[in-house]
Order: C-alpha cells, then sequence, then structure tokens
C-alpha cells in the first residue's frame, strides 16, 4: 500500500479533508495529514486565504516541508487546492516521491525548478469552469504538465465550483468527487 502525505486547502483542516484522507486509509494506505493552520479552520475561502497572506505562502510551503521531513522518502503527495503548492513542490524537489495527486489547482512546473521528475507519477482532477482552477492558469499549467511528464494525466469534471471534492463545503459534487476518489484509489494502487 502507498504512504500519502494529504495538504488541505484554503479552508484548513475541515472535516470532508479528513474525510478524504479516511477513504484512502480504509483502502489500506498510510496516511498522513497534517495541519498547516494550526488549528484553525475559516468557514469562508476569503478568510482562510486571508490567514495564508498574513502567514506568507512561503510559510505555508516550509510547514508542509517540513512536516515532509518527519516521514520517509517514498510518499505520495496529495494537495487540495491551496495545499498544491507543498505537494507539488515536494513532488517536484523531495528525491523519493512515488507519486503527486494535484486536486483543484497546479502551479507551472518552473515555479518549482524546471521538469517535472520522469519517475514521478501525476494526476491533476479540476472542474473545468471552476473560476480558480479554468480561469487563473492552474488548468493551462496542467495542460503543459500532461504534454511534458513521462507519466501524468488530467482529469476535467463538467461544473464551476471550487473544493467540489471537500465533503463538509458548499461546493461539494458527491457525483464529480466518487470519480475523483475512484481515479485517486486507483492511481495509488498502481504507485504503492
Amino acid at each position: 500500500m502507498a504512504e500519502v502525505l494529504v495538504f488541505h486547502h484554503g479552508h484548513g483542516l475541515t472535516v470532508g479533508v479528513r474525510d478524504f484522507a479516511e477513504q484512502l486509509r480504509r483502502a489500506g494506505h498510510t496516511v498522513h495529514v497534517p495541519d498547516l493552520f494550526e488549528g484553525q479552520v475559516f468557514d469562508s475561502l476569503e478568510k482562510g486565504m486571508g490567514y495564508v497572506q498574513d502567514a506568507g505562502f512561503g510559510t505555508l510551503i516550509a510547514r508542509g516541508t517540513a512536516a515532509a521531513e518527519k516521514l520517509p522518502a517514498e510518499l505520495v503527495y496529495l494537495g487540495f487546492s491551496l495545499g498544491v503548492l507543498p505537494a507539488q513542490k515536494l513532488s517536484q524537489t523531495r528525491p523519493g516521491a512515488k507519486g503527486a495527486l494535484l486536486l483543484e489547482a497546479c502551479v507551472p512546473v518552473a515555479e518549482f525548478g524546471g521538469a517535472w521528475p520522469d519517475d514521478v507519477p501525476v494526476q491533476v482532477h479540476g472542474m473545468d469552469a471552476d473560476p480558480f482552477f479554468a480561469r487563473e492558469g492552474d488548468v493551462d499549467a496542467a495542460h503543459a504538465l500532461v504534454e511534458t511528464a513521462a507519466d501524468a494525466e488530467l482529469f476535467l469534471y463538467p461544473g464551476d465550483r471550487h473544493l467540489f471534492t471537500d465533503s463538509s463545503l458548499p461546493a461539494y459534487d458527491e457525483q464529480a468527487a466518487a470519480q475523483v476518489s475512484h481515479r485517486v484509489l486507483e492511481f495509488l494502487d498502481r504507485v504503492r
């Protein structure tokens, strides 16, 4: 089974993120879910992003890196939206990465130093009309990643919701989230 490090989104470590991690555990995977917001959960994305602005994106990424340093190198990194920043950085730069699962965000590979590692498979998931994913460059970064990486897949789901995979938020889309879960579990079975 795979060992997975999950990074939460801009609301913080919500019940929905914990539930997603528990799904992976029930499938037999070892899952770690650090709290990058130090116990704070925000009822709106705007408030959560305000916290991130005050703390700094670099601080968030450093907290994610610190969480990874306590674990074996052979991890799959999974990030929800904002959590894609540490997940993608570690997937690209930390030796031993087994895979990357980027949910509802993707940044240009150049952001973390160049080419995607040939031995790190990656999946990107997002809604095709999500104003954050589809209209702020993430989908373009995902297409570029799929074109250049040795083992990369992009899955687009119909809809305009951001954080549709979090069952504790109003944007949750049960059908699309079930497809994401199925594909994530298949990916984890393949890379273990």
